[in-house]
């Protein structure tokens, strides 16, 4: 849809389903200027002040498609009025497996959420608490200096073994130590959807494990068209990341499959800080319209040089000292090559989701986590 306004303008309507009943809380944006509104409860909005130019507005909503319309505003504009009318979208159910986990404007904790929108901005290939340092009282760090190979975090102060992590509700925290190694998880986030981070005792029911902080990952939802996409990008220190993904898009009878193969690749900022990690993500999912069943399988395989000492204090004002790892000189000689980590980790999730009534639905989920290494 084109139209072309008479200088600077207010844009107003009405946004409603297929019947004609409104739908508030759709949200209208004008992504050129950064400038949007939500439906009020009769499904009105309005975008003032647009100025002139050519622009292109977007309207979305919870469970319909997007629509979109492209909009010349001329000097001397007026007001104009432009109603959508939406059309019923057909929704995979991902977020009914999260709400046991997720904090809402409601609950009494505090929290931040990052949607994809804010991943992608950050997302070059670093362990994911490197995505999360931007969060509140969020401190990260990284073995190798670099933000690839062995990083960790804390949040309010709390160390890893009392920070809870789930991925689509299912707890990750190792069973032995209680931590999380995200090493094993290399590029975990270009198959994440959304991500909610909260602060101090949580909403998570995976016990004394959400003591300090909880964070829940969602991985993404199934797409309803094809798709393919490669990512590449390098850095400092030798660091490289190439991430292939795919997807079938909604098949015959609501069944469909997505991929992503990556690896990293980095020397590391210390020195012999090196990291070759490899991952691999598999979703498949039926889909019917109150009912899911999913079946997530990912891998991550690491061989990083071991780099956790620390560096003296005496070091840090010189460049090349302060880069010093005394793993592997333990014995006169060159420093011995194999003093690495070397570990697999590949998690099996099978997810069912029944919506029984508006407030009613029933949310199973079984898994299975192999190690090697």
């Amino acid at each position: 849809m084109t139209l072309a306004l008479p200088g600077q303008s207010t844009i107003q309507g009405r946004i409603t389903d297929g019947q004609g009943i409104p739908l508030p809380g759709a949200s209208v944006y004008i992504s050129e200027l950064s400038l949007g509104d939500a439906s009020g409860k009769d499904g009105t909005y309005a975008l003032r002040q647009v100025p002139t130019g050519k622009w292109t507005l977007l309207v979305s909503f919870i469970g319909y498609e997007n629509a979109r319309a492209t909009l010349t505003v001329l000097p001397n504009s007026s007001s104009q009025t432009l109603n959508f009318s939406l059309t019923p979208a057909s929704l995979s159910m991902e977020p009914l497996t999260v709400r046991a986990t997720r904090a809402t404007e409601r609950t009494p904790m505090s929290y931040a959420s990052l949607s994809r929108t804010d991943l992608d901005k950050n997302n070059i290939g670093l362990d994911a608490p490197y995505l999360f340092r931007w969060t509140p009282s969020a401190v990260e760090s990284s073995d190798a200096g670099a933000g690839i190979g062995y990083t960790g975090i804390r949040i309010r102060g709390s160390d890893p073994t009392r920070i809870n992590v789930t991925i689509n509700g299912i707890p990750l925290n190792d069973a032995e130590s209680q931590s999380v190694y995200w090493v094993n998880m290399p590029d975990i986030i270009s198959s994440t959807d959304n991500i909610q981070i909260q602060r101090g005792v949580g909403a998570s029911t995976n016990g004394p494990g959400a003591f300090g902080a909880s964070i829940n990952l969602q991985t993404s939802p199934s797409k309803s068209e094809p798709f393919a996409s490669i990512a590449l990008s390098g850095g400092s220190f030798n660091t490289f990341r190439r991430n292939v993904s795919f997807g079938s898009g909604q098949l015959g009878n609501g069944f469909s499959i997505e991929g992503r193969l990556s690896q990293i690749n980095s020397d590391g900022y210390i020195d012999r800080a090196s990291s070759d990690l490899r991952s691999w993500f598999v979703s498949a999912a039926w889909t019917k319209e109150k009912s899911l069943l999913k079946f997530n399988v990912f891998s991550g395989k690491e061989r990083t040089y071991q780099a956790w000492y620390g560096v003296p204090a005496a070091y840090l004002r010189d460049p090349v000292l302060r880069r010093f790892n005394p793993a592997g000189t333990e014995k006169p000689g060159e420093p011995y090559a194999d003093e690495a980590d070397n570990y697999q980790q590949t998690h099996y999730q099978l997810i069912y989701n029944r919506q029984l009534h508006e407030h009613w639905s029933i949310n199973l989920a079984g898994h299975y986590t192999h190690g090697m290494g």
